[in-house]
């Protein structure tokens, strides 16, 4: 009872500021333009030059203004974008691509008479080459480092044919070069404003750069000659505006979609997801009228990680440096309960193995993950030595501030079983570098695909690899020589590959998947065909307003 009075004051409270600020429809226009606005809630975008798009706020501005050779539909599907088709050579290293011959950039003044020249072979080479030019300092860099040949990478064999050479086979290579890291620039437009091409964007995708008041406002217009058109033959993008507002509160976002000022909402406050979900993660009946939900699936797996490095001085005496201790504690947690009373229902619960739901090679049949069975992890403890606990030095979890409750739930279950906890809220900066030294015994953290493959969540285990990505320091011989053989296989072959190194991880238990994500969006029910992968990119070619 007392639940609902609270919830049913917040719904009056923010029906009257609705009513104060103004209603909660779309302000009467006597424009027909179509303006989809959207906010970017982290309240700040860094930059509008692919080469930086390393969060979510530059990577949807930068894939309405920029294309990739390749792209990634709503299915995570790799499909083609600015290319045709694609041949890769018999021993893996070598790949061809035919690019499209009616592509052509944004009109800027910097091209003859100010019109969009044609893309060419060669503006793919210099995007690329930009990219690994450490005089660029791109977060993406790495994508290529690590892959492409030493000499002569990336050739030009003529104005549509690209060729790329790699130092070894890497299957995943495809898909990496969906990144938006990887959104292909015009050479004389970048090298005339060399850093200040962050706030002058020219591609060639379906929206072009028109104003941008930093903090405060980004306008994109429609690009009128953008080559792609829908399956009747019309052309996109069907809006003719996007405009984009950097408020940072999550509060005051959801106020003003319920006043029609925005179109789209990211997630929301943590304060009004019992208000407006159920505990199973629908829409409750009185916010229907005012905008729908969109719930899928997000490639993001949020685990507990435990540092497995015994040489190092923080292990010192901590229970955790034998594994039957850390898969007791896999055990002693219910996940379900996480994802329904924290999530509510905007989950599922992480009992398969790293790898998340949606990826190719999850599989939601594997019996390699752990259920909650306390009686099973009381079971370990006393084959390790620790019955009921005894015995057993506390264990320290570090998080962030932000995701206490759940961490706090976990001690509980685990002192349920005799595990001692203390918590150490820690900032999130700080905490990385926990993780980067091998200081962190224990870690409450995230992974999020970076490339729609599963090789993007092994790659955490490799003990080849530094960490980032390998924070918990894992180090095992057979899975190092399963992730080499692995990367020249086919799908089916590979992913079956994929699931056995899952397995083997998950055996030795140097993390506690909680839960894979979800995607939650809220949008106007005036618009249509927001489109999103489980890599969470939203692409507003196809968006509409009534």
């Amino acid at each position: 009872m007392g639940e609902t009075n609270i919830h049913g004051r917040l719904l009056i409270g923010l029906l009257f500021v609705c009513v104060i600020m103004g209603s909660c429809n779309h302000p009467s226009s006597s424009s027909s333009k179509k303006v989809f606005h959207l906010n970017l809630s982290g309240g700040y975008l860094e930059s509008i030059d692919p080469a930086y798009a390393k969060d979510i706020s530059m990577i949807w501005v930068t894939h309405a203004i920029y294309n990739t050779l390749v792209e990634t539909d709503e299915n995570l599907h790799l499909k083609p974008s600015l290319v045709t088709r694609w041949e890769v050579s018999p021993d893996g290293t070598a790949y061809i691509f035919h690019l499209r011959n009616d592509v052509y950039f944004h009109n800027n003044p910097l091209f003859k008479e100010g019109i969009g020249r044609k893309m060419i072979a060669q503006d793919v080479v210099y995007s690329f080459n930009r990219i690994i030019d450490p005089k660029t300092a791109s977060p993406g860099a790495w994508i290529f480092n690590e892959h492409v040949a030493e000499k002569s990478p990336f050739v030009a064999l003529d104005d549509t044919t690209l060729q790329i050479s790699l130092r070894k086979p890497f299957q995943p290579f495809p898909e990496m070069l969906s990144m938006a890291y990887c959104g292909i620039l015009p050479k004389e437009v970048a090298e005339y404003w060399g850093k200040d091409f962050r706030s002058h964007p020219c591609g060639t995708g379906p929206f072009m750069f028109s104003r941008w008041d930093e903090g405060n406002m980004l306008t994109l217009h429609k690009n009128s000659h953008y080559w792609e058109k829908d399956s009747t033959g019309v052309g996109l993008p069907y809006l003719d505006a996007i405009q984009v507002s950097f408020i940072d509160n999550k509060a005051t976002e959801f106020l003003l979609l319920l006043q029609g000022k925005i179109d789209f909402i990211n997630g929301i406050d943590g304060s009004f997801k019992d208000l407006i979900l159920s505990k199973s993660g629908t829409l409750k009946k009185e916010f229907e009228n005012k905008f729908h939900l969109d719930k899928r699936t997000y490639l993001n797996t949020e685990y507990l990680g435990f540092l497995t490095d015994t040489s190092s001085p923080a292990m010192n005496n901590q229970p955790t440096r034998n594994f039957l201790v850390r898969r007791a504690i896999n055990y002693a947690i219910n996940r379900q309960k996480i994802v329904t009373y924290f999530k509510n229902g905007m989950g599922i619960p992480a009992t398969h193995g790293f790898i998340p739901a949606g990826m190719p090679g999850y599989d939601s049949s594997s019996s390699y993950g752990y259920d909650y069975n306390p009686a099973k992890a009381s079971q370990l403890l006393a084959e390790a030595g620790y019955p009921d606990g005894k015995g057993l030095a506390p264990l320290t979890i570090l998080v962030q501030d932000n995701y206490v409750d759940i961490v706090n739930f976990v001690a509980g279950e685990l002192q349920d079983v005799g595990i001692p906890v203390t918590i150490e809220v820690i900032q999130p900066n700080i905490l990385k570098q926990q993780m980067s030294r091998s200081q962190a015994v224990c870690f409450r953290a995230q992974w999020i695909a970076d490339y729609p493959d599963a090789e993007t969540f092994l790659a955490f285990f490799n003990s080849r690899f530094p960490a980032p990505p390998n924070y918990t320091r894992f180090s095992n011989p057979v899975f190092d020589h399963w992730y080499d053989e692995s990367l020249n296989l086919p799908d089916t072959l590979r992913w079956n590959l994929y699931r056995k190194m899952d397995s083997l991880v998950m055996s030795y238990a140097p993390v506690l998947p909680l839960y894979y994500d979800v995607q939650l969006h809220l949008i106007g029910n005036n618009v249509t065909g927001v489109q999103s992968n489980p890599m969470n990119v939203i692409d507003m070619k196809r968006t509409d307003i009534k």
